[in-house]
């Protein structure tokens, strides 16, 4: 079973985003749900990667082109 250390949720646009650092038996994680119009995606990052999925978030985001009006 897993125990909720610290919960985040967000709602952009039509999505539920809801961020959860958790525990359980083989240690921390990070998931990640996206909930919209009744279809939920889950993304559950290791503990030992959450640096490195963060960086890559702002590598992508940094590398992105600006938006044009």
């Amino acid at each position: 079973m897993d125990s909720i250390i610290e919960s985040r949720e967000l709602q952009i646009e039509r999505k539920l985003f809801s961020i959860d650092l958790r525990e359980n038996g083989r240690g921390k994680f990070l998931r990640i749900t996206e909930d919209s119009q009744g279809h939920r995606n889950v993304i559950i990052v290791p503990m030992s990667g959450v640096d490195d999925f963060a960086d890559a978030i702002d590598d992508v985001l940094v590398s992105e082109p600006a938006e044009q009006d």
